[in-house]
């Protein structure tokens, strides 16, 4: 009789465990009844998304996605990872979604699913301020170039002519840090992030220059099956658009109301 009751509380035991660990997923209600789900992030690409002094993620992605939370009744949790992990993440389903500033192309969509369009975008050239050679694109044949992996400035940088060298860094401050010390000539990347990153940068040592050459959109970013809460976004960006919320975020973070174009940008 012992023995039977030993055995009885192993096997309560264990299907106590299982009960819990099914209880892990993402997508559980937290204490408050929201749905869990979690947004992975390259938190290293403000204004879009970074750490502030606190160590806390800010800026318009982040603020945007905890406000479409609010809007679906979702708990969100930010992930960070470097960006050319996020879409393995997504295809292995590790995370629920995406917020990056990703521009929407048709080699993703083949592989993940975006929101409707939140922003929009294009390539742009930063070069150190003592640099009076290179004034545009035509200038970019044969130097060296500094892109983030996996971008669309990569391959927009791979698309120039006759470069000396085109160098993938894993985050853009790594990029931008290489243009500072004359490692690479310029660096391609989105021109909202570059023009930060100049704004911000108190030695004033690097400068922007040239025209746009592209106009991308940025989309939030899901598995190809979860169509539930690619649903469940695209209908709250609808309403934080027709409520207000969306033109407040974008305001605070580039200081005008939203528009769809960009200083040089080149016309469709």
């Amino acid at each position: 009789m012992r023995k039977l009751s030993r055995y009885f509380l192993v096997a309560l035991m264990v299907a106590s465990m299982a009960i819990l660990a099914v209880g892990c997923g993402s997508n559980d209600a937290d204490q408050s009844g929201k749905k869990k789900v979690v947004i992975a992030s390259d938190t290293a690409y403000a204004p879009f998304e970074f750490q502030d002094e606190t160590g806390s993620y800010v800026g318009f992605d982040i603020d945007l996605v905890k406000a479409i939370g609010e809007v679906a009744n979702l708990d969100v949790e930010i992930r960070s990872m470097n960006f050319d992990g996020i879409i393995p993440a997504l295809e292995t389903s590790s995370v629920d979604g995406a917020v990056s500033a990703m521009t929407i192309t048709e080699e993703r969509q083949k592989k993940v699913n975006f929101t409707v369009p939140y922003y929009r975008s294009g390539q742009s050239i930063a070069v150190r301020s003592d640099n009076e050679t290179i004034k545009g694109w035509d200038d970019l044949e044969g130097k060296s170039i500094g892109v983030q992996i996996a971008t669309t400035g990569a391959d927009e940088a791979r698309m120039i002519p006759n470069t000396k060298k085109v160098t993938d860094y894993n985050t853009i401050n790594e990029a931008f840090l290489a243009v500072k010390s004359g490692a690479v000539d310029a660096v391609v990347n989105d021109f909202p992030v570059s023009a930060y990153f100049v704004k911000q940068n108190k030695d004033q040592d690097v400068k922007m220059v040239g025209d746009l050459k592209t106009s991308e959109h940025y989309g939030i970013v899901f598995p190809k099956a979860n169509t539930e809460l690619l649903a469940t976004f695209n209908n709250a960006l609808k309403t934080l658009k027709e409520n207000g919320k969306y033109a407040e975020i974008y305001k605070k973070w580039f200081g005008v109301e939203p528009q769809d174009y960009l200083p040089g940008e080149p016309t469709e």
